[in-house]
């Protein structure tokens, strides 16, 4: 197989991973897994969002939990913005890297930010110019890129308009949503080989769902179209609380274990990672969607069974 020799992976399970749960945690506990995703090595880590704690409460402590954190040089720490006074309340609190989330579905993205696709692409123009100002990095996160729970099969042309547009206005990363898990391999292969061969110096990255079963083998896909940096939720918790049936995040451990084992570097520890994944579980009180946290390392070993 043709794969990079190394990925990039960003930690999205405080935010994406949380925001699905029923328990909301304190700032205290957020804090602990992120100390434990730190032992990890891990380092890109989407900590929360500044959306309305009416719309989202799981994420409404999350200035608290960055200001408690504190900078880190050696972490990046990412928030997502849902408009331009997200983005000021990332500047006020020193944050350096934001994620801007919009649908390329309009039906989408009037169910998550009750705005069209066309006005959340003008507010990322704002956004952008304001970040700029203030050196913060913009993500731009295009949820439903492979599929819309609402309108179905979302067409590659769409994509890749939208794609350009982004890409114009200078947006420093784009990264690909698959919001409910709809993408299977052939089809993550076929839009990011495309994106890659027009834009090869561009920084792009996928965000996907384990939803049916897929996420790592989209995964492995994306990465011989060329891409080589992926969202991933501890645990493999998460989804969208306005895209019915967006549960699983792709799961961390899951994915440093494949890809270790395959050879290619995500230069994350496998062993404290496993640990924080115990922790998550113990905080929400409940079995976890990870394959590497309930049965082990692949190089785990048993004794023979007795048979006197």
């Amino acid at each position: 197989m043709n794969l990079s020799k190394s990925v990039t992976i960003n930690e999205v399970a405080l935010r994406d991973g949380l925001q699905l749960e029923e328990k909301i945690l304190t700032v205290a506990e957020k804090k602990l897994l992120f100390e434990k995703l730190e032992n990890a090595s891990i380092l890109n880590v989407e900590f929360g969002s500044f959306v309305h704690p009416k719309a989202v409460p799981q994420m409404a402590n999350s200035k608290e939990l960055f200001m408690d954190i504190g900078q880190k040089e050696h972490v990046t720490l990412i928030s997502l913005i849902p408009n331009l006074k997200g983005a000021q309340i990332a500047a006020e609190l020193g944050v350096k890297e934001v994620n801007y989330v919009f649908s390329i579905s309009n039906t989408h993205n009037e169910q998550n930010v009750r705005k069209s696709t066309e006005r959340s692409l003008e507010g990322f123009k704002d956004i952008k110019l304001y970040c700029d100002l203030h050196n913060i990095v913009v993500d731009v996160t295009l949820a439903t890129s492979f599929g819309c729970p609402f309108e179905g099969k979302i067409s590659e042309e769409k994509v890749l308009a939208l794609t350009d547009q982004l890409i114009e206005n200078e947006a420093h990363i784009v990264t690909f949503a698959d919001t409910t898990g709809m993408a299977n391999p052939e089809q993550i292969y076929r839009l990011m080989s495309k994106v890659k061969q027009k834009y090869p110096q561009q920084l792009f990255g996928l965000h996907l769902h384990n939803t049916r079963g897929m996420g790592l083998a989209n995964i492995i896909a994306g990465m011989q179209a060329g891409i080589n940096r992926f969202d991933t939720a501890l645990g493999g918790i998460g989804g969208c609380p306005f895209a019915p049936g967006a549960t699983g995040n792709v799961c961390t451990e899951d994915v440093v274990h494949m890809l270790e084992e395959m050879g290619i570097q995500t230069n994350i520890q496998i062993d404290p990672l496993l640990e924080a994944s115990h922790l998550l579980k113990q905080l929400l009180g409940q079995q976890l969607p990870s394959y590497v946290a309930k049965a082990g390392k692949s190089t785990r070993k048993y004794p023979v069974p007795n048979q006197a």
